[in-house]
Formats: structure tokens, C-alpha cells, sequence
């Protein structure tokens, strides 16, 4: 893959990166796999470029920044807060478009003013999207993933059942079919019938005591990554999942909050009366929403220019709030993006809880935009 040529207003970026009290860091080019595949979503893991070294280890060509600039925070032991900023190659399959290309970010680790920080995430990208492209009008599409989790969990889902939705958050199709699923559940197909009566009957020692069995007589359990009773745990909860029924009330509830889409400045409001009309408890979660609306407006940040969609998210699964892309007017590419992630640090191996925010900036659709100019 031959390599592309750094864009001429990468100097720009910089200076704007350093303006900002950010610490410039680098990560390698190759990459352990794991975390990207264990933690990014499907969407990210189906575009990696994988590969092995000598002992059979996963390894890929880096595909983001935000994993490797976690790990090196931890690897480094650095305190917090920290502001890093990145520039620099990433690789992913794609259907148009180069295989390799630039991105520059910030990565906002410890700061636990969370509405603060999160302002400040969006206010910066426009600010440097606005410097590098002055004559264009940008556009904000904004969401929240924890105002969503909020609604469900409010509505009293199995935790099984909260999480696909969760993790479902932002691809429209796919919470389509699950609230489909919720409306007409289907039973787990081809269990066997012993297995049936015994998760119908709830007698857990015997369906471990079977599956024990089944595992020895075929000779299954030399090579299990599960036990008996990881088995059938997992039974059971599939079991309970195809049973759960969400209610038509529920449903049309869950399908009133998706379709919100309206004004920033007009979201608090909406939400507010969406709870209150619901009888869904929401408190903290709009708090938190209520407080990030006020920060963006004490960074000048023009209210106007961003658009509140409750179902909108991004495709990394790592995201635990807020969620947000910038595109020039009328236009679909995302120029920026990004979004709260704050367990992605503890999941990566950091022995303490450090809140996270931070966003990326697309250099080849930035000088495409400038090229059009």
C-alpha cells in the first residue's frame, strides 16, 4: 500500500492541537488486535487488516487512534488530566476511498468535569474545522447514548434484553429487528427436548448434571471454553430472552423517544416532557444532558448549528455517552466525530476509573472540502 502524502494544513492542526495544552503523541503502526476487536463494534472490526507475528499473536494495522493512545496513557502511568493529540496514518478496508489516510484528534483522559469536557470536545473540532474550511457552514448531529440507556432501563427489560439494545444503539436497522423481536417473540430453536423440560421445569442442578453428561459421552468437555454451569446459565438466560415480551405501550414508547429529532437548544425541553408524559424516571441522565447543553452554550459554540437525534450513535461500541459528528452543510461526509467513553481506560487494564471524551478529525474528506472550495 503505498503511502499518502500528509495533507499542506497539517501544520495548521497542529498549531491549533498546541494552542490547546495537548501533549503530542505518537503509537506504532502495528497493533495487538485484541482490544480493537474486543472492544471497537462489528463495523470497526470488519475493516481491520489483520495479521500474526512469529508466536501466532493477532496483531493489525492500526485502524484508530483511541485504543492505542489509551493504552499508552496506562503503559505510561501517566496521571491525569491529560490532553493528547494525534496526527498520523490509519488503515481500514474500505469499499471507496483510500485504504490508508490521515486522522488528527484530542483524547481528553481524567477530566472529571464531564458536561466541561465534553463541550469543549465539540467546541475544538468546530473551531479547527472552521479555521481550516472558513467559507463553509458546518452542521452537528449530536446523541446520547446514556439518555438512551436511561429509557431502557427505565422501562423494566430483562438485563440480557438491555444490553443487546444498548449495543445496538446508533444502527437503526438492527434496533428495528430487536423491537420487532420484542413484539412477537420467537422460542430458542433447536434445543433438545430433555434440555427444554428442564429449563421449562427451572431445575438448574439437573440441566447441569445433563449437559455434564452430554459433554462426557461425546467427548465435548476436553476442548470446552465453557463449564456445565456457564452452559447452562446461558441457556436459561436465552430462555428468558425469547420469552420477554415488551408490552405495545412500551414499544410505541421506545419507538416515540427514537424518532426525537429537533434543535439542541429545544432537546431539553423535549426530553423533560417525554419522561414526564412516559412516567420514566430519567433524573441523572438528563441532568447530565441539561448541564452539557449549558457548557456548550458558555463556549460560544452556535446552538443553531446542532441537531439533537435521540437515536443517533457511532460505530464503536466503546461509546457511553455523548455522541457526536460534524459535516460541512448540506453535505454527508463526516469531517469530524467522537464521543464520551469512559469505561474503554478500565477495560483496557487501567486499575482506576478515568473518564474520557475526545474526537477525530478526517484529513482526506477535510481536503476534499477544501479542494471544493
Amino acid at each position: 500500500m503505498p503511502l499518502t502524502d500528509m495533507p499542506d494544513f497539517a501544520g495548521t492542526i497542529l498549531q491549533e492541537f498546541t494552542s490547546r495544552g495537548t501533549t503530542r503523541v505518537d503509537t506504532p503502526v502495528i497493533q495487538p488486535a485484541a482490544p480493537f476487536l474486543d472492544m471497537a463494534g462489528e463495523d470497526l472490526r470488519r475493516r481491520i487488516f489483520l495479521t500474526e507475528n512469529e508466536r501466532g499473536e493477532s496483531l493489525c494495522l492500526r485502524p484508530e487512534f483511541t485504543i492505542p493512545v489509551c493504552l499508552r496513557h496506562i503503559e505510561t502511568a501517566t496521571g491525569t488530566p491529560k490532553r493528547y493529540a494525534y496526527l498520523g496514518e490509519v488503515f481500514r478496508q474500505r469499499r471507496e476511498g483510500p485504504q490508508e489516510f490521515y486522522q488528527a484528534g484530542i483524547e481528553d483522559l481524567g477530566d472529571i468535569a464531564i458536561a466541561a469536557s465534553d463541550a469543549r470536545a465539540i467546541a475544538d473540532s468546530v473551531a479547527i474545522l472552521t479555521r481550516l474550511l472558513p467559507t463553509k457552514p458546518l452542521s452537528i448531529t449530536l446523541g446520547d447514548q446514556s439518555v438512551f440507556e436511561a429509557v431502557v432501563k427505565a422501562l423494566g427489560l430483562p438485563a440480557g434484553w438491555q444490553k443487546r439494545l444498548i449495543q445496538a444503539f446508533g444502527n437503526s436497522a438492527q434496533i428495528d429487528q430487536l423491537l420487532r423481536t420484542l413484539a412477537t417473540p420467537t422460542p430458542v430453536p433447536g434445543l433438545d427436548p430433555q434440555v427444554s423440560a428442564l429449563l421449562a421445569k427451572g431445575d438448574q442442578e439437573a440441566l447441569i448434571a445433563h449437559i455434564d453428561q452430554t459433554m462426557q459421552e461425546t467427548g465435548y468437555l476436553t476442548n470446552a471454553s465453557r463449564t456445565p454451569a456457564e452452559i447452562a446459565r446461558r441457556l436459561k438466560e436465552k430462555l428468558e430472552l425469547s420469552e420477554t415480551r415488551l408490552d405495545g405501550a412500551a414499544l410505541l414508547l421506545l419507538r416515540e423517544f427514537l424518532s426525537l429529532e429537533l434543535p439542541l437548544g429545544d432537546a431539553s425541553a423535549a426530553l423533560a416532557g417525554f419522561a414526564d408524559a412516559a412516567g420514566l424516571k430519567l433524573g441523572a441522565a438528563l441532568t447530565r444532558f441539561d448541564e452539557r447543553v449549558a457548557a456548550l452554550a458558555s463556549t460560544g459554540v452556535d446552538l443553531g448549528q446542532i441537531t439533537y437525534r435521540a437515536a443517533f450513535g457511532r460505530p464503536l461500541d466503546y461509546y457511553t455517552g455523548l455522541v457526536f459528528e460534524v459535516a460541512a452543510k448540506g453535505e454527508p461526509a463526516v469531517l469530524a466525530g467522537g464521543g464520551r467513553f469512559d469505561r474503554l481506560l478500565t477495560l483496557l487494564g487501567a486499575e482506576t476509573h478515568i473518564p474520557a471524551v475526545g474526537f477525530s478529525l478526517w484529513l482526506d474528506r477535510i481536503e476534499m472540502e477544501r479542494s471544493a472550495s
